[in-house]
This record gives structure tokens, C-alpha cells and sequence, in this order.
């Protein structure tokens, strides 16, 4: 595969027109490009009260998919605009913005706050070549989801809920197992918890040598036994998030395990509110025993091009501090990265978060993808590669990753 550089001159007629330097009441004006967020607004105008006429925290919306989100940054880093100070950045994309000299490093009293009492998956990936480059701002975790009734006892490990699955289905009870098995990014987190779960690596630490160790075949060996033992949905090759949640809450659903985020827990309660009365959530199953789940999420970096830093990395810890993290895993779904926001004696956040215990054990030992700056480009190929995952032979599939994530390893350049 080809990768080509940006061109910046092709790039700069693809900016948006900058915005003014000064906010409306005369101050510094800080601008955030982050995700659609449907309460972020609430936490900007605390963080701006808070700033008392200093700066002004004006909220730029990004598009909502994470591809369309990523390519309006990379297009006006790669120009140089200095309207971006503070960039809301998928846990992917920090080595790759890092590497490209677009973000400016976090030292001194602005490191220290940023890391304390984060839990160590989520802060990973904030981390790039030992230096911190980001603020994590909320994380993320699937769980194994389940309905009482149909298995009260959940699985612990992959080989478990096979079989129980296989029970399930000659009783002629719900008994599939759904998950993301659609050619994207998806896919690509199931195997990369299988890998992390069995052990394995598929590159190596430093992220410049595809490993692919025996682990790594493990893990498809897996994958394609739980794809041919017909127990999973006929569309698993055309499901994402959002099939995988209503191929469960489906009133004549067959499914009896699924493997999503925790956003599904507040979705069933209006999907499907019978089944939500005996929906519950266990680990996410391992090996031998709870797997290693993958952390999402996203992270707050501060812009190399800013003209405001100081005001930005302020601004950036009002945004992610546990105050504003609570409020947002209250109110958005989106799960804190600081452990002491996980309260038990907090009414509201065990109300919202009733699976809070679980999620916070599973991120003490969670897995973070590949860092690597050429994750887009690593994950677009292991999804072709494993699609569909019924089709996968361990020993050729796992030759054809090593092949052809190497080759991506050794390009240059950024993908627009």
C-alpha cells in the first residue's frame, strides 16, 4: 500500500475560515475541537465562570464520525492554524498528532495534575516516546452484557460462553453471541482484546516491529472458532456498535450475550424496558478467566499552533477535572479516567453508573491498541485482513497481517 503525504498546499484550501482571537467579552478567546458531546456545553460554561473574564472557552464541534473528526484536525495542523488550542483527540490518534510535531507537550504543575489518580489504562494512552501529550478526558470499556433469565450465571471465558451458547441454542432459547464483526475499527478491538487476553503482542513496545507472537494466532484461532460454530448473528459481518445493541434488544431477539460499551445499559432501559429489567453486565470474558479489555475514549492535547497555551492547558484541565468528568459520566454516558470519581457513597453516579465497579476493575487492567503514529493506517489493514472472520486460517492470516502491517510500519507520512 501507498501512502502519500499531505499537501499543504492543497491543505490550506481546505481550512475554514479562522474565527476571531477574542471572546465576547474581550478576552482571550480558546477554541476546543472536540466530538459531538450533548452536555460538553454545560462543563465549557462552568470552566468559564471559573476563568472570570481571563479566556473564554468557545466549543467547536467536530463531526460526529471519529474519520471525519480526524481528517478537519490533521487538515489544519498540516496548514499551521493557530485557531486550534485545545483538540479533543481519539486515544489513537495521540502518537501519530505527537510524532507530527502538532502538540505541545505537558510539563511541570500542568503534568502533574493532568496524571493524578488516572488510572493507568486510560493514561497510556495520553503517553507518547515517555512523554505526556494529552489530558485524558473519559475512557471507555465493553462489558459482557446478559439477561438473567435466559444464563443468571454469566461466562468468565471465551471457551465458556461457547459452550453455554451451544446449550442455549439445542434448548431453544436465546442463544447467540453478538459482537462487532463489521470490517472496521470495531473488529479490530475484539482481536486486540483477544490478543491482550491470550497474552500477546502484535507489535512490539517501542510500535516499529510487527510481532504477531503466538498470542497474536491464538487469538484468531478464536475468533474464527466462534464465527463457524454457528452461534452468532447472520449479520455479524454488517454489525457495528449500533447493530450489536439491537440485535439484543429486539423483542424476538436470539442473542443471550453481547459484547458492547456501556452506553447499551441506558439504551435498552427505552429500547427495550422488559429485557431491561433483567439486563445485567459481567466482565468482559478472557481466556482463563476476565479478559483484558481495550480502553477508549478520548484525550484533550493543547495545539503546538496556539497562540494562547498557558489559557489552553488551564482551559484543558477545567474540562477534564473530576468535577467535570462526573458530570459528564452522569450525563452523557462517558466513563471518568480519574478513580476517585468512581464513588460508591455518590448517589447520582451509581444511579447513572450502575455497572461502575465493574468498569473501573476492568480499566485497572485494561489493554490499550497499538501505539503507533500509523495506528489509522494499521487498523484499516487488520480489518481487511480479518474480514470476514469466518474465513480467517490462523497461520496464513496471521502471515498476511505480519506482511502487511510491517510494510505499513515502514511508510512515511501522515494519511489525510
Amino acid at each position: 500500500m501507498r501512502w502519500r503525504m499531505l499537501a499543504v498546499s492543497g491543505v490550506a484550501l481546505a481550512v475554514a475560515p479562522l474565527v476571531a482571537a477574542c471572546g465576547s467579552d474581550g478576552g482571550t478567546e480558546i477554541n476546543v475541537y472536540y466530538a459531538p458531546e450533548e452536555h460538553f456545553q454545560s462543563v465549557i460554561d462552568r470552566c468559564n465562570q471559573e476563568a472570570k473574564g481571563r479566556y473564554e472557552i468557545v466549543y467547536r464541534k467536530l463531526p460526529r464520525d471519529a474519520d471525519g473528526q480526524r481528517e478537519q484536525m490533521v487538515r489544519r495542523l498540516a496548514a499551521g492554524d493557530t485557531d486550534l488550542d485545545v483538540l479533543g483527540l481519539d486515544v489513537t490518534w495521540v502518537p501519530e498528532f505527537a510524532e507530527a510535531n502538532w502538540l505541545q507537550e505537558w510539563t511541570g504543575s500542568n503534568k502533574s495534575e493532568a496524571e493524578d489518580g488516572v488510572l493507568e489504562g486510560p493514561l497510556k494512552t495520553a503517553q507518547w516516546n515517555d512523554k505526556l501529550y494529552a489530558a485524558t478526558k473519559n475512557t471507555n470499556v465493553q462489558l459482557l452484557w446478559y439477561d438473567e433469565t435466559v444464563t443468571p450465571h454469566p461466562p468468565q471465558t471465551w471457551s465458556e460462553m461457547i459452550t453455554v451458547a451451544k446449550r442455549l441454542k439445542d434448548e431453544n432459547k436465546p442463544y447467540r453471541i453478538v459482537f462487532t464483526g463489521a470490517q472496521y475499527e470495531g473488529l479490530v478491538v475484539t482481536y486486540n482484546t483477544l490478543v491482550a487476553s491470550y497474552g500477546g503482542h502484535i507489535l512490539s513496545e517501542d510500535g516499529k516491529k510487527v510481532v504477531m507472537d503466538s498470542g497474536a494466532v491464538d487469538a484468531l484461532k478464536l475468533l474464527k472458532q466462534v464465527t463457524t460454530e454457528g452461534i452468532t448473528d447472520p449479520s455479524l459481518t454488517n454489525a457495528q456498535e449500533q447493530q450489536v445493541q439491537q440485535a439484543f434488544e429486539a423483542t424476538d431477539s436470539k442473542a443471550a450475550f453481547e459484547l458492547n460499551w456501556p452506553y447499551v445499559y441506558a439504551a435498552m432501559q427505552t429500547g427495550n424496558p422488559d429485557r431491561a429489567k433483567h439486563f445485567k453486565w459481567a466482565p468482559y470474558p478472557g481466556i482463563d478467566g476476565p479478559g483484558k479489555a481495550t480502553v477508549g475514549g478520548y484525550d484533550l492535547a493543547v495545539s503546538a499552533y496556539s497562540q494562547h497555551k498557558p489559557e489552553a492547558f488551564e482551559a484543558a484541565l477545567c474540562l477534564r477535572s473530576a468535577e467535570s468528568q462526573r458530570y459528564s459520566a452522569i450525563n452523557d454516558g462517558v466513563p471518568p479516567t480519574i478513580e476517585s470519581v468512581y464513588d460508591k457513597s455518590d448517589a447520582d453516579f451509581v444511579k447513572a453508573y450502575p455497572m461502575w465497579q465493574t468498569i473501573r476493575d476492568e480499566l485497572q487492567d485494561a489493554t490499550v491498541r497499538p501505539l503507533t503514529v500509523v495506528y489509522q493506517n494499521l487498523s484499516t489493514i487488520t480489518s481487511k485482513v480479518l474480514s470476514p472472520p469466518q474465513n480467517i486460517d490462523p497461520k496464513s492470516t496471521a502471515d498476511e497481517l505480519r506482511d502487511q502491517l510491517q510494510k505499513a510500519l515502514d511508510s512515511k507520512g501522515v494519511l489525510p
